[in-house]
């Protein structure tokens, strides 16, 4: 059992009202431990694996539903700090599973309002983990010291000291784990890749990629935190900030949070889709375990208002190869990701790969030539390391220096100066400005 952590309630609901409010219906959180092999086909109850869903909004719920696919799964508890959110996951669960019960009805799924009751649970094999960035390491630790293994969303971590200590505990105490990095899983992006490590366009000599930038908003009164919402666990180790609806939840008719545009809780589009196509970058690049060594960075930031993360930008990184990663937003570089080489170039986006010369697109990848990990499904990867202990497509090292590589850029955006970076110790080089960014305090009593 981990060591239980008192935090005070503020005009939130105590962890215990929560439980009592989401458990009713599970009568008083009894639930059986295995779903009767004959509500869910061929595959023997001791051979499933046991799932816990840690954040189920936008994203969490997706994933969710994605994983209630998998027969060899069986989701036996969900946790979200909005009850009303976690108790929809569990009637999505219990749905699911009641189709192909007996009576058409199913409770066997415990909602949680902390991740600590949760990972406390023994008969959980592995966990989502689909919270806000701010949220995504604590828990992600805590469920490796439990023994559990991970699937977390994309961004790996909000900063590079948090990043380096879960790959560290993640590999100490031996656990599977998969960054949600989907791309991997693509064979486009898998194939362009191979091109540019094989040398098909000749000497790589620089990368450009592109995404879009979020919208800046006015300035937003706080509000009454409604009564579903556990507002200071939701906060966790961010800096306390009165509570508004456009922080939290999505704004009306636009369906990303307002939390993806608070640097207390992320970065921005830089790590939001930076972490997708920078890994990319990185995989065809052949540097996935290491970084650049020089980044310049330039930023528009909002001068006033919520939502405060970068909006138009462009970061230079170079690498020790000599390779340029020009990284900018779309009315600069196109979505996606652009080899350029000696010889020709690749460009891979979802659903769209083009090259120059155009016979790369029908050549193949020979057997004795580079082939990279082939993953036709991100989640399938996962469940199947799960079962098998090997690695999987995106593991937690790598995640972590894509994820670094993103918030280079921060950090060189907001410093608006060049600065240098020594991959290996993870540190600037001579610049204790710089590396004052590559931590941040957490609020008592939450901390690495």
């Amino acid at each position: 059992m981990m060591k239980r952590l008192t935090i005070k309630k503020t005009g939130t609901v105590s962890r215990r009202d929560f439980l009592k409010q989401t458990a009713t219906a599970s009568a008083a959180l009894a639930f059986p431990a295995i779903l009767p092999t004959s509500a869910r086909g061929a595959t023997a109850p001791g051979n499933r694996i046991t799932l816990g869903s840690i954040g189920v909004g936008r994203m969490g719920l997706a994933d969710l539903r994605t994983m209630l696919g998998f027969e060899e799964t069986q989701v036996l508890a969900v946790c979200d700090v909005d009850a009303g959110r976690a108790q929809h996951a569990r009637e999505v669960v219990e749905a699911h599973y009641g189709k192909s019960s007996k009576h058409g009805t199913y409770q066997g799924c415990t909602a949680y309002g902390d991740f600590r009751d949760l990972l406390a649970r023994e008969d959980i094999d592995a966990v989502l983990i689909c919270t806000p960035d701010h949220w995504h390491v604590l828990p992600a630790i805590a469920a490796a010291k439990a023994n559990k293994d991970l699937f977390v969303q994309k961004p790996l971590s909000l900063t590079i000291e948090e990043g380096r200590v879960l790959s560290n505990t993640v590999r100490r105490y031996k656990r599977v784990f998969q960054v949600g990095s989907q791309q991997r899983s693509d064979a486009k992006f898998r194939f362009a890749c191979e091109l540019v490590r094989n040398g098909r366009i000749g000497k790589l000599h620089t990368i450009k990629v592109g995404f879009g930038t979020d919208p800046a908003t006015g300035i937003h009164t706080p509000t009454p935190v409604p009564e579903r919402l556990d507002y200071e666990m939701w906060l966790g180790p961010a800096p306390y900030a009165p509570y508004t609806e456009e922080r939290v939840h999505p704004q009306q008719g636009y369906g990303r949070p307002g939390w993806l545009r608070i640097m207390d809780y992320g970065h921005g589009m830089i790590t939001g889709w930076g972490s997708h196509h920078n890994d990319i970058a990185q995989w065809g690049m052949g540097t996935e375990l290491t970084g650049p060594v020089e980044i310049e960075g330039w930023a528009e930031y909002p001068k006033e208002g919520l939502w405060d993360v970068h909006g138009a930008f462009r970061i230079e990184y170079t690498y020790a190869n000599g390779v340029k990663v020009i990284c900018a937003d779309n009315d600069k570089n196109p979505q996606g990701v652009r080899f350029e080489g000696s010889e020709g170039w690749v460009y891979v986006r979802r659903g769209a790969l083009d090259a120059e010369p155009k016979s790369l697109l029908t050549s193949t990848i020979g057997p004795e030539e580079i082939q990279l990990y082939r993953s036709t499904n991100h989640m399938r990867n996962f469940l199947d390391c799960v079962r098998s202990r090997a690695e999987t497509a995106a593991p937690v090292e790598v995640g972590h220096r894509s994820c670094t590589v993103c918030l280079l850029g921060s950090i060189a955006m907001q410093l608006g100066r060049k600065l240098r970076w020594d991959p290996e110790a993870e540190r600037f080089v001579n610049d204790p400005e710089a590396d004052r960014f590559l931590t941040r305090p957490m609020r008592a009593p939450w901390h690495l």
